[in-house]
């Protein structure tokens, strides 16, 4: 299979990986050579990889702990729903190894993927679930959920928001209609108890392409 050239990393990257910029290296190097073939990225995804993908989520991270409404006993617990190729949540994993992820990806392939890559870049803050949200054991267990990419505010809060501790976040990578979504799901926002809903747009004057996010609280 012919591979379309990795996209060249960008300035701001070192910054926005801090410590964790060699494992992103490599796991977008990882991404951009084996993605296609498993059915993670499209044909013309390498070429954007960095600013499109890799950046996007990096972005996240310094959000993973900002402005919570409660202390968590010890390490801060994410779950990244959806993961997929592991957007965000092992770009996440890599740039904040204070906090512990878990990988929810229903796909068995998928997570197959996740798993090859939780065990070549050595993460030890990183777990894999095979499974739906819905089918996650462990309710009511993690500070923040993340997702990106995976379906409509209306579709997911229901599948994230039992997941989250009361006082913990929701914090969703979105596209460009994501108040037009938080206006549609005013009803499931109300009935999952989540409050101060609202979008925001990171990255402004730092990267090329700013990401828009959904964020919110669980007060149950």
């Amino acid at each position: 299979m012919k591979h379309s050239a990795i996209e060249p990393e960008p300035p701001e990257a070192v910054a926005l990986c801090g410590t964790g910029i060699d494992l992103v290296r490599r796991f977008a190097q990882n991404l951009g050579e084996h993605g296609e073939e498993w059915g993670l990225i499209g044909p013309d995804e390498a070429a954007r990889l960095w600013s499109r993908h890799i950046v996007n989520c990096a972005l996240l991270a310094t959000e993973l702990d900002r402005d919570t409404s409660h202390s968590p006993p010890t390490r801060l617990r994410v779950a990244d729903v959806g993961s997929g190729a592991g957007l965000p949540g092992l770009v996440l994993a890599m740039i904040r190894p204070d906090c512990d992820f878990v990988l929810i990806e229903a796909l068995e392939r998928r997570a197959r993927w996740l798993h090859e890559q939780v065990t070549a870049l050595g993460l030890t803050n990183v777990d894999v679930f095979t499974g739906r949200a819905e089918e996650y054991p462990a309710k009511r267990s993690f500070d923040v959920v993340t997702a990106r990419a995976v379906k409509s505010l209306k579709g997911l809060i229901p599948w994230v928001e039992p997941l989250v501790v009361n006082g913990g976040r929701v914090l969703l990578l979105k596209g460009q209609r994501v108040d037009d979504e938080i206006s549609e799901a005013r009803t499931i926002l109300v009935k999952h108890k989540m409050v101060n809903a609202h979008s925001e747009t990171l990255g402004l004057g730092i990267v090329e392409e700013p990401t828009r996010l959904f964020a919110a609280t669980v007060e149950r």
